[in-house]
């Protein structure tokens, strides 16, 4: 359960960078269109004095004078055109050449229109709005053009830096305490999901356990036997460093390794003599049998490398499609040798259980035959240790301590 709320917690957290960093950009944009306009309505207002003495100026030099009276103000740059687009007028703030020159490396020369335009720059901490004013008369005709650099005074834009930080502020902890109030709503609901899945889980590991116990019981055997070769398979795969994934699968195909026998005959299944080479065609097809049942359920896919594989040969002598070597899934390769050594150690109607030194005697002439060599010699090496923790337990520890290990690898816990 720690590991879903570190999980939960990790993805609020990028959720709330991510969203911070595209609605604060979004947001970001929006301000500076705001501040713009904004900066672009202060000089419009300011321009119009100049313009007025534009009206009203009879030759260039009252115009010239005009102009440098009016760059004092806040505009650093004033060009003004006719009507026919030629420039009449070229004035710049005298102690700002510096300025001007990183001001025309900038700034876009744009095409004088019948309409108002601005763009914004910022060079260095300043910041500076162009702008292209049509000039027209009473009457409503153009009568010419006014280009100017506004220069954004300082208490301005310091403002306007305020109100954009302060927005973004707003947007990011609006964001945060959103992230805050989800968690424990997720929480909630992930432990309503949880418990879904795990009930519906344990149902279905119920339902397997109860189909095994069946399938061992018309073939007169106890759940003693798939409890152990179940327990054999899961502790070897461990040994193995199989994953808990590749190990669900295992468990599920050692559960139901004979489940096709539901569909074999009793007087062939039951039969106590041995059976004869037609009677022992039919049980084979137990293989395929077992197959086509668990390929109904998408949940038991995993138990078909064992179900429909357990009974091939590493050396392809095996049934039902002669696989050899590695062509044999590794969960079927595993049960193969864990059947063998259960059914060799285990008590049956016909036999004593042998020993394990008996046991292993009778399984090593058959490496690279019907085993596995390389599975085999680890098997051999370890399975002592297994042997005695399994072969002699009674159903009720065997049960316990299966159920611990699906706990485990099924739900990751103890």
């Amino acid at each position: 359960m720690g590991n879903i709320h570190k999980l939960v917690v990790t993805r609020l957290i990028i959720g709330w960078i991510l969203l911070s960093v595209t609605l604060g950009g979004i947001v970001y944009y929006l301000e500076l269109q705001k501040v713009g306009k904004f900066v672009f309505d202060l000089a419009k207002v300011e321009s119009r004095f100049f313009t007025d003495t534009f009206d009203r100026a009879s030759n260039k030099t009252e115009l010239k004078k005009s102009a440098d009276d009016f760059l004092k103000r806040h505009f650093v740059v004033i060009e003004l055109y006719d009507a026919q687009k030629n420039l009449i007028l070229h004035e710049s703030r005298p102690d700002n050449e510096a300025l001007e020159k990183k001001l025309n490396s900038s700034l876009q020369t744009y095409p004088l229109e019948d309409a108002m335009r601005y763009k914004q720059y910022l060079i260095g901490r300043k910041s500076f709005l162009q702008v292209v004013l049509p000039l027209k008369d009473n009457h409503g005709e153009l009568t010419g053009y006014f280009k100017g650099v506004y220069q954004v005074d300082e208490k301005t834009l310091h403002n306007v830096e305020i109100d954009i930080f302060g927005t973004l502020l707003l947007v990011v902890v609006v964001i945060m305490i959103t992230s805050i109030m989800l968690y424990p709503i997720i929480i909630s609901l992930n432990k309503g999901l949880v418990k879904l899945s795990s009930d519906l889980l344990n149902g279905n590991i119920e339902l397997m356990d109860v189909l095994g116990s069946a399938i061992a019981k018309r073939d007169s055997d106890t759940n003693s036997h798939n409890y152990r070769v179940t327990l054999y398979a899961i502790r070897f795969a461990e040994l193995l460093g199989l994953s808990s994934m590749q190990i669900r699968k295992l468990i599920a195909g050692a559960f139901l390794h004979d489940v096709g026998k539901i569909g074999i005959r009793d007087n062939i299944l039951l039969k106590p003599d041995s059976l004869t080479e037609e009677e022992f065609a039919v049980m084979r097809t137990h293989v395929l049998l077992g197959a086509d049942i668990i390929r109904r359920s998408k949940w038991l896919t995993g138990a078909r490398e064992v179900v429909e594989f357990h009974h091939e040969k590493f050396d392809g002598s095996g049934y039902m499609k002669g696989l050899s070597g590695n062509e044999i899934p590794l969960n079927a390769r595993i049960f193969t040798i864990v059947d063998v050594f259960d059914a060799l150690t285990s008590r049956r109607p016909y036999k004593e259980p042998f020993g394990f030194e008996k046991a292993m005697e009778l399984m090593m002439p058959e490496s690279g035959k019907r085993f596995d060599p390389e599975l085999l010699r680890i098997f051999h090496d370890k399975a002592h240790v297994l042997y005695q923790e399994i072969s002699h337990a009674s159903d009720e520890i065997l049960e316990f301590m299966l159920n611990d290990l699906i706990r485990q690898h099924f739900f990751g816990s103890k």
